[in-house]
């Protein structure tokens, strides 16, 4: 018990300091995290750097996998670049085993007390978040340090002993056992680094070979793939197979290496050897210095971790292409009937608030693609001289997904804002949620002028010609106005965005009086009925209502509300 009690608590410090030091470093990054993923192509070393300097930042490959799946998900990432990605954050995980590497846990608690000052008491938010990383770290070696002294009283425990025995990487049959025992713990903990920080710990004291280590290393290569194929269930096929394919990568890198295991070992043991002058296959902790003894597995588990990842993504970069089309294969496409919400933030997102603000920005993008959709469609029921069902339908449909989709990103927002954020994160949700409110009001204003000509239509008082020629030229200018708007939107520009939005604006606001008065004239003259003209005032006060909107827009993407 005490045992346990010991490795826990330890565990539990080594996982808040890789969640303290994730956090600190995306927040010290700021934009250059969004810089790496809009970075991302076809290309597949592009890809590669990209997932490896990702989830350097964010220290975690599961991480990273699940922001690929939504990044997939939400279409701003495709199957290719996600492979890549993948592939990256395979060797970027392994920055973790060189970080304890460093060997300075006894300096752990000291580093965690001087930056925990710094994090709780200074008032300059950059350094508040630069002594949060530092606590972070400080954290992960005092953790480790207690995990170390709890499992040092299991080598002389016997029974303990005797049923790892049952364990030892010895031989083929003795690998695949740990490997899996690797696996199972990565699966259970849905953390490699937590499993990597056990199996450190256990091989520094002395309790684990080398070569067992080793191979555990290599089925928690297998387990932190469950992480993504959890995040996947619900998404789209393309999110399934960029988890699919997180999968059987690892699964046949980890077939090869295990094949190659004994020799491979020996020639890892020899590097280690030849820089540090002592063999880890050959070493025991009894009759050397504890500390160099630590270093020496530590330094050997993390240049088999890394050598192991490196010459995986090196063996299937050039395959990259046939893994995604055995994926497809795997997973072909249904067709399915489009739902009343088309979001997919995914709530793992909110562990990475650099990047969870992409995924939000991706679906502000798509509010506004359909507003621009459904602008299309009034010109089509303007047009015609009787209104098509189908596409009644579809306009109608698109605004009720519209109204789920602002909820949506209010939710995810409003969460993400929550914890630790940095203050330009939140400036940049409320911003988000501001837009997505004028977006849905735009998406109620289209829908309430089909609305107009619905109406006229069912009192049998059809637009006419002149009647016709207003609302038509009004829903150009306007839907090119929204579309403007957008562009700023999309590329965050506000080079002479508000002077041309405000001009623009009012010779609309000025155009709509105008075919008021012109209207006015009519129904004096008795051309129209007052039925009519009620309706038709309504409908123009619906588009004057949309440009108000989109300018509102306009202000919040220049920083003027």
């Amino acid at each position: 018990m005490q045992i346990a009690l010991k490795v826990v608590g330890g565990l539990g410090i080594f996982l808040l300091g890789m969640k303290h030091m994730s956090e600190g470093l995306q927040a010290v990054s700021g934009d250059r995290l969004r810089t790496i993923i809009s970075a991302a192509t076809n290309n597949r070393i592009m890809g590669v750097l990209m997932g490896l300097l990702v989830t350097m930042l964010v220290q975690s490959s599961s991480v990273t996998t699940v922001m690929v799946v939504g990044f997939v998900n939400s279409a701003i990432m495709n199957l290719m670049q996600a492979i890549g990605v993948i592939l990256g954050a395979n060797i970027g995980t392994t920055i973790t085993g060189w970080i304890l590497v460093l060997n300075i846990g006894k300096w752990g608690l000291p580093i965690l007390g001087i930056a925990a000052f710094f994090f709780l008491f200074s008032k300059n938010e950059r350094i508040r978040y630069i002594g949060m990383t530092i606590m972070g770290i400080g954290m992960v070696f005092y953790g480790l340090e207690l995990m170390k002294n709890g499992f040092k009283p299991l080598r002389s425990h016997e029974e303990f002993n005797a049923w790892f025995h049952a364990f030892q990487a010895t031989s083929y049959l003795g690998i695949i056992k740990c490997a899996l025992v690797g696996m199972v713990l990565t699966m259970i903990v849905q953390s490699s680094s937590a499993t990597l920080g056990i199996t450190i710990g256990l091989a520094a004291m002395g309790v684990i070979e080398f070569r067992t280590a080793a191979a555990l290393v290599m089925g928690e290569n297998i387990g932190t793939t469950i992480t993504a194929l959890l995040a996947s269930i619900g998404t789209t096929t393309n999110a399934k197979r960029a988890a699919y394919a997180h999968f059987f990568f690892n699964v046949l890198g980890t077939a090869w290496f295990i094949a190659l295991f004994p020799f491979a070992i020996k020639g890892l043991s020899a590097l280690v050897a030849w820089k540090t002058g002592f063999n880890p296959l050959d070493i025991s902790i009894d009759n050397m210095d504890e500390k160099e003894f630590g270093l020496i597995i530590t330094s050997g588990i993390a240049l088999t971790h890394t050598t192991f990842n490196v010459a995986n993504v090196i063996i299937f970069l050039p395959f990259v292409g046939l893994l995604a089309k055995f994926v497809t294969w795997l997973a072909p496409e249904k067709e399915v009937k489009e739902a009343a919400h088309l979001t997919f933030l995914d709530v793992r997102m909110l562990d990475t608030p650099s990047l969870g603000i992409v995924q939000s920005q991706g679906q502000l993008n798509f509010m506004g693609e359909s507003v621009e959709g459904m602008m299309a469609k009034l010109r089509v029921c303007l047009e015609s001289e009787k209104l098509d069902p189908e596409i009644q339908r579809k306009l109608f449909h698109r605004e009720e997904i519209l109204d789920n989709v602002q909820k949506e990103i209010f939710i995810f927002l409003s969460k993400l804002v929550s914890g630790q954020v940095p203050q330009e994160i939140t400036k940049k949700a409320q911003k988000q949620m501001r837009i997505a409110d004028e977006y849905e009001s735009l998406s109620d204003y289209a829908a309430n002028v089909l609305k107009g000509i619905k109406k006229l239509e069912e009192m049998e008082l059809p637009l006419d010609g002149p009647a016709r020629e207003k609302l038509l030229a009004l829903n150009d200018r306007i839907g090119k106005y929204i579309e403007r708007v957008n562009k700023h939107v999309k590329d965050g520009s506000t080079a002479d965005l508000l002077s041309w939005a405000t001009a623009e604006g009012a010779a609309i606001t000025a155009q709509m009086k105008e075919f008021r008065r012109q209207h006015l004239e009519r129904l004096q003259n008795e051309e129209v009925s007052p039925f009519f003209s009620l309706a038709f005032t309504d409908i123009l006060n619906y588009y004057r209502r949309m440009k108000d909107h989109a300018l509102n827009i306009a202000e919040v993407v220049v920083g003027e509300k």
